[in-house]
């Protein structure tokens, strides 16, 4: 039997209007006359078994629907569930992470080829014998694929981060990672901005990833959930980012040390995951540090692409209390 491949999405009309809505074929097709007026994308995943049912017998009959470029893509979860994300979670981000914080400390002497060794032996030590590690963000900072950045202080080296991310479908306690994948309910992309000079804070070595990363629009994220069982091996597909059309992130998946399987396991053995919980996987190296810190400004366009999940566009937007900003910035770099 033939099947028609799909997405879902929440959408914006230029009334105001949101909507969950059905993707095929760049035309978007709004589901609450079949899954009723109140519905969203959230109360969908939360009977996953059944809605993913249902949506392939509308993707074989519907006809009609608005184009996707006419509205304005949410995030495609509403409302957003707990939202969990894997740091230093691939091979080439690991060892860039390992090598700037020994390049940049006063005290090292060792030559920068001695710290790139280090740092490739630091990646494989982490893959042979570690865990994931993995923080939560509040939903307040997810926003959506063709939003303005806000560049919020403090702080003032914003850099991006482009991941693959899920959407978990069933709750999920204490699975393995050889079931974990029957709990995923689909893909989609998410762009985790950070602020790095706010990540440590002076005088207390301790990481504020609240503070670097947990601002409102910080992770702008979609456009579409796409279903599982379309993405036939999500370590083929390709993250590319680039900043003002310059090319900044192009790396596949394949070099994620903690897969899809071992993170879900992994999350589910601290937590309870449900339906409409959104985990962030990692991203590949090439972040602002391996590009001579060529952080974030106002006016640059920042344009996420994976493979087969469609394309994030955002433009970045000067924080309206900036003389603060950068008050903050001189004291505490």
């Amino acid at each position: 039997m033939e099947i028609d491949v799909f997405a879902l999405g929440t959408f914006a009309a230029e009334d105001g209007d949101t909507f969950p809505g059905l993707v095929r074929d760049g035309r978007v097709h709004d589901l609450r006359d079949e899954f009723g007026r109140a519905s969203t994308t959230a109360t969908m995943l939360a009977d996953w078994g059944s809605t993913l049912t249902r949506l392939h017998e509308l993707a074989r009959s519907l006809t009609g629907g608005v184009p996707a470029a006419s509205l304005r893509p949410l995030p495609p979860i509403q409302p957003v569930g707990q939202l969990f994300c894997a740091g230093a979670n691939y091979r080439k981000h690991l060892a860039e992470i390992a090598f700037s914080m020994a390049r940049n400390d006063p005290g090292e002497r060792r030559s920068q080829a001695e710290l790139r060794a280090t740092a490739s032996e630091l990646v494989e030590r982490r893959r042979l014998s570690g865990t994931p590690f993995v923080f939560a963000m509040p939903p307040s900072t997810v926003s959506g694929a063709r939003d303005d950045i806000v560049l919020w202080g403090p702080g003032y080296q914003h850099d991006w981060e482009l991941e693959l991310a899920l959407a978990i479908g069933r709750p999920a306690r204490n699975v393995s990672a050889a079931e974990a994948m029957d709990y995923v309910a689909g893909y989609t992309m998410s762009n985790d901005v950070s602020t790095r000079d706010v990540l440590v804070r002076p005088h207390l070595p301790m990481t504020d990833f609240l503070v670097s990363k947990g601002r409102p629009g910080f992770f702008p994220t979609g456009p579409y959930l796409v279903p599982r069982e379309f993405v036939e091996d999500y370590r083929a597909l390709r993250l590319t980012l680039t900043v003002n059309d310059e090319v900044m992130q192009d790396e596949y998946v394949r070099d994620i040390i903690y897969g899809v399987e071992e993170l879900v396991a992994y999350l589910s053995t601290i937590t309870e995951l449900r339906p409409g919980d959104v985990v962030l996987t990692g991203s590949p190296g090439g972040n602002a540090g391996h590009h001579g810190d060529r952080w974030l400004r106002p006016g640059d366009v920042v344009e996420g692409r994976i493979t087969g999940l469609g394309v994030m566009r955002n433009r970045c937007v000067a924080d309206p209390n900036l003389p603060g900003q950068h008050k903050y910035a001189k004291e505490h770099r």
